[in-house]
């Protein structure tokens, strides 16, 4: 074995998805070991999703790799630093990789990581995995894309790594490592609908200021319509899932290439229901059609607020106007449409609020999710606020999630927010929908009135 590659969650340490039950493999680790399978490496999968920490202790007790590389992302950090210590202590080199260790890498080098990966990790684990077995983690400094201590104590960041130049050159995930089954029968089980999720494209060149590009940066590269085809078709011969997940930032970026997959597809009379990502301004009557007939079931996209002011705030680049045209031209294509709905960014007043919940019951989307937002460094948003932070735990004890920033309303307004509008929206689709349930429809009514009653009560309440 040249690296033991680990992810870092545990759905036995989530009891909200434990609840919701809708987890996928790690398809960053899964391309990694495929990439490094095909270049003569001996890599090995510990795939955290349906294991516990005692088995991540085991396998590391037992097979004592010479390396152990840690998959890390804005949730994972604390359980990734308490792998990263057992590894340690049995002797392994420690590489961690993700989302979340590039702005932070010399907090992760401090708390026990000997190599810390910016970016793609195929083109830099190529070349790490060699130098690591004949000297160890010293002397690294022509390696790039890593961030590392030197022996002088100085930690040191080795500049930018190139990106894969075309992804058509990666071969497909090892999805033979590991229990692809036990996902789909995780989905199966309680949603009556067994799923996999794939990739047909790497990053997205938009530029919404909370988001983070930590992995990507603002490239965009697709793989060839024809081997997406040709992976679906596989997919479907081998795990027999109901459904798809097509997990890229923005699906639907491209028109030509959606055109080309849909030929592709219909050309191997390949039809699988699906639901993916895009914006509302990358979906238009030919796009939709194209998606439709490919299976796509739901589309979601970001709405984040009902307010232009502050959609223009987060750079969004888009319209209220254009949200609410697509989602009813979708729904016209048999298309559900879901929404991310984002509180609390900097500027937004109670108007802006009101004009939020308003545009959920006036754009009727299916479904819609929401968060409060929260800075992730490496962001134009983190750097707007920075100064105003409030950290409420030490760096290596807490998930950054958890960020509030001074000046804002306070959690437990935010969290009557979210009541109100789910609550406020339910009974909406209610009252104008079909079938009514008077019990149902006077219970979402209440809890409408009870959150704005609690919104009332807490607003004068400023971080």
């Amino acid at each position: 074995m040249d690296i033991l590659l680990a992810h870092s969650y545990f759905l036995d340490e989530d009891p909200v998805e434990q609840k919701i039950m809708k987890p996928y493999p790690p398809l960053g680790l899964l391309y990694l070991s495929a990439y490094l399978k095909a270049r003569g490496f001996a890599p090995q999968i510990f795939d955290s999703t349906f294991k516990t920490r005692q088995d991540y202790y085991d396998v590391i007790d037992r097979e004592r790799p010479s390396v152990v590389g840690i998959y890390c992302n804005l949730l994972t950090r604390r359980a990734v630093l308490d792998m990263a210590r057992h590894a340690k202590a049995r002797g392994a080199t420690v590489v961690i990789g993700g989302p979340e260790p590039r702005y932070h890498a010399d907090k992760f080098v401090e708390n026990g990581a000997d190599v810390v990966v910016a970016g793609e990790g195929e083109l830099t684990l190529e070349e790490l995995l060699p130098h690591l077995r004949k000297h160890g983690p010293k002397n690294m400094g022509h390696i790039k894309g890593i961030t590392y201590r030197e022996e002088t104590g100085q930690v040191v960041s080795t500049g930018e790594r190139e990106f894969v130049k075309s992804m058509d050159e990666l071969p497909l995930p090892d999805r033979d490592a590991i229990d692809m089954a036990a996902y789909v029968n995780a989905w199966r089980s309680r949603h009556g609908m067994g799923s996999v999720s794939l990739i047909t494209a790497r990053g997205c060149p938009y530029k919404c200021s909370w988001c983070s590009r930590a992995v990507f940066g603002e490239s965009h590269r697709r793989r060839s319509p024809h081997l997406v085809a040709e992976e679906v078709a596989l997919i479907r011969e081998k795990y027999n899932p109901d459904m798809l997940w097509m997990a890229d930032d923005v699906f639907t970026i491209n028109h030509r290439w959606l055109a080309e997959f849909h030929a592709e597809m219909k050309k191997r009379d390949l039809r699988i229901p699906f639901e993916c990502i895009s914006r509302a301004d990358r979906l238009n009557d030919q796009a939709l059609q194209a998606l439709s007939e490919l299976g796509c079931f739901r589309i979601w996209y970001g709405s984040e607020s009902g307010s232009q002011k502050i959609l223009d705030a987060m750079k969004r680049g888009v319209t209220v106007d254009k949200i609410r045209e697509v989602t009813r031209q979708a729904k016209q294509y048999g298309i559900k449409a879901g929404f991310f709905v984002m509180f609390g960014y900097p500027g937004e007043e109670l108007e802006d609020i009101e004009k939020t919940i308003a545009h959920l019951k006036l754009a009727d989307p299916d479904d819609f999710l929401t968060t409060v937002a929260y800075p992730i460094k490496g962001t134009p948003f983190y750097e707007e606020i920075e100064n105003r932070i409030i950290e409420p735990a030490p760096w290596e004890q807490r998930i950054d999630r958890a960020l509030s920033v001074t000046g804002r309303h306070s959690y437990r307004f935010y969290q009557f927010v979210q009541q109100r509008a789910v609550n406020e929206f339910k009974f909406h689709k209610m009252r104008n929908g079909g079938e009514k349930n008077l019990l149902k429809m006077a219970e979402f009514f209440l809890k409408g009135q009870v959150a704005r009653l609690g919104m009332e009560l807490t607003k004068s309440v400023r971080t």
